[in-house]
């Protein structure tokens, strides 16, 4: 698959997830209430994995990240999905418990899948469980939400199936 593939297949997949996001934000019908940490974000970053697996080309990797996040309003969980873009491309979805900290400031534990799609990334070489813990925060008075978090992917390198480790931030704009 070449590089040019996997940024249109990339593109297309937001450009879907967006449309999707828009419509179930227009079919809501009640009024929103504050919470704390409110809002979803789409967000960029720099990735940088913490282990390496034992085969060629399973050195530890730095990558761009593309992070988004949709926070359900009533309650305390969130879909979230990370992109991994370097030497190879992997994807991240997870759902999250969210436990607000304050009125600006959100922890969270999230669950799911490091999904590889081409090559080695600060997540591994193949696909496996993941575990994301990590924290937003929601500059006052802005759009702008900074957030950190790692990933913990199970059984994620080709040739030995050990643990990778990512740890990644960046800055969202709340939608």
């Amino acid at each position: 698959m070449r590089i040019r593939d996997v940024w249109q297949s990339a593109a297309s997949t937001a450009v879907v997830t967006v449309v999707a996001l828009a419509g179930v934000m227009l079919g809501q019908s009640e009024a929103a209430q504050a919470q704390a940490a409110y809002g979803s974000y789409i967000g960029i970053g720099p990735a940088f994995g913490l282990t390496e697996g034992n085969g060629p080309n399973e050195d530890r990797e730095v990558s761009g990240l593309i992070n988004a996040r949709y926070k359900f309003l009533e309650l305390p969980i969130s879909v979230r999905a990370q992109a991994f873009i370097g030497d190879g491309v992997s994807l991240v979805p997870t759902v999250s418990y969210d436990i607000p900290l304050n009125w600006q400031t959100d922890a969270y534990i999230g669950v799911g899948a490091a999904v590889n799609l081409t090559g080695s990334t600060p997540v591994g070489s193949k696909t496996g469980f993941a575990i994301q813990p990590g924290i937003d925060y929601v500059l006052p008075n802005s759009n702008l939400v900074i957030f950190g978090n790692a990933v913990i992917a199970f059984d994620a390198y080709e040739n030995d199936g050990g643990t990778a480790a990512s740890i990644q931030g960046g800055v969202g704009l709340r939608f």
